[in-house]
């Protein structure tokens, strides 16, 4: 009896689990570039237009940026996910993140993480999702 009661507590608590990160992962959306330039806007607005605060802004509003841990590399897999890298790319993300890693100058930590991750092919990939809204245009 005991047993039995274990196993359904047990399972009880997978399904609640299970249905918690599903929540938390329903909640985060795939940005498209409209929504990116729009962020991107009053980013500029609030940062008087200067780089490194308008990156941590627009990272942070599309969901990409904790302060706690910086770039969170599995959303910015699933955005370039048609590239077939997402593991090569979360691996190039995570690594930049820590090198950089700076929790004393948060907006210095986000912009050069950005710069380290897309030194290379990424920032080409990066530049195509961002010319996606001027064709819309």
């Amino acid at each position: 009896m005991n047993y039995l009661r274990l196993e359904i507590i047990c399972w009880s608590c997978l399904l609640i689990a299970m249905a918690v990160s599903t929540e938390a992962a329903s909640v985060w959306k795939l940005p498209t570039a409209q929504m990116v330039y729009e962020d991107l806007e009053k980013c500029r607005q609030e940062s008087l237009e200067e780089d490194a605060p308008t990156l941590r802004c627009l990272v942070k509003k599309m969901g990409l940026w904790t302060d706690e841990s910086g770039y969170n590399a599995r959303r910015i897999a699933k955005i370039f996910a048609g590239h077939n890298q997402m593991e090569e790319l979360m691996l190039v993300v995570e690594h930049c993140n820590r090198m950089e890693q700076d929790t004393s100058h948060l907006d210095d930590w986000a912009f050069l993480a950005y710069r380290c991750a897309t030194s290379g092919q990424f920032g080409h990939w990066v530049k195509d999702f961002m010319s996606q809204k001027e064709v819309e245009r």
